[in-house]
């Protein structure tokens, strides 16, 4: 009797916890409230369920995808806002910062980053280390590329993408990546196309532009 009431707790365990939690609704609601305590843009999020319930996603699949939304946000302020003199971030700035990390970024490379790239810059900064990233990059080697194009000159930023795979002749032809302020931001809610280049910066696309054709 005693092993028969134990698993039936065992059994109805989950499923309280899962009852806990709340409907979706619920749970996309306490998702805007830990993130305007916690002072991060609640925009993003509600980027985010717009961007779901255009594509038709079920609503359960939206509130796990903003309360992911939040901790990848939450994480990034963290990298991004440590040390004595932490940088004013924007919305902006956060919402890369999250694509970052959900990129596979290190973050300490992304704290590093974010404090020396001037206000001006540190978007498309970490957009393009984001890039280099998925582009084979270690992240404290994209760091290094970074770093050193904003030291020479800012617009060589938009010549990074694509030479890590050899394509930077047909990168360098396009303008400097397209960065959304907060309130493209908002309307996409951060990174939408899963794997892939950040939603931040252009893809590679354009590599490979000028070779193989004749003069």
């Amino acid at each position: 009797m005693r092993r028969f009431v134990l698993a039936a707790l065992l059994l109805l365990t989950p499923l309280s916890w899962a009852a806990a939690q709340g409907t979706p609704e619920q749970r996309i609601a306490a998702a805007r409230q830990r993130a305007s305590a916690a002072g991060i843009p609640v925009s993003l999020l509600d980027g985010k369920v717009a961007e779901g319930r255009a594509k038709g996603i079920p609503v359960d699949r939206i509130a796990t995808a903003v309360e992911r939304r939040l901790t990848s946000l939450q994480h990034a302020r963290d990298a991004m806002g440590a040390g004595p003199r932490p940088p004013a971030l924007t919305a902006a700035d956060l919402n890369v910062g999250a694509d970052a990390l959900d990129a596979g970024v290190d973050p300490a490379a992304l704290g590093r980053l974010a404090r020396e790239a001037g206000a001006d810059r540190r978007t498309v900064a970490i957009a393009v280390l984001t890039q280099l990233v998925q582009e084979g990059l270690a992240s404290e080697q994209a760091l290094a590329r970074v770093t050193a194009a904003l030291a020479r000159d800012p617009d060589e930023l938009r010549r990074l993408p694509g030479e890590a795979k050899g394509g930077g002749q047909g990168q360098a032809r396009r303008g400097p990546p397209e960065v959304r302020g907060p309130a493209n931001a908002a309307a996409h809610g951060g990174q939408a196309n899963g794997g892939g280049p950040p939603t931040s910066v252009p893809g590679a696309s354009g590599k490979g532009h000028g070779h193989g054709r004749k003069p």
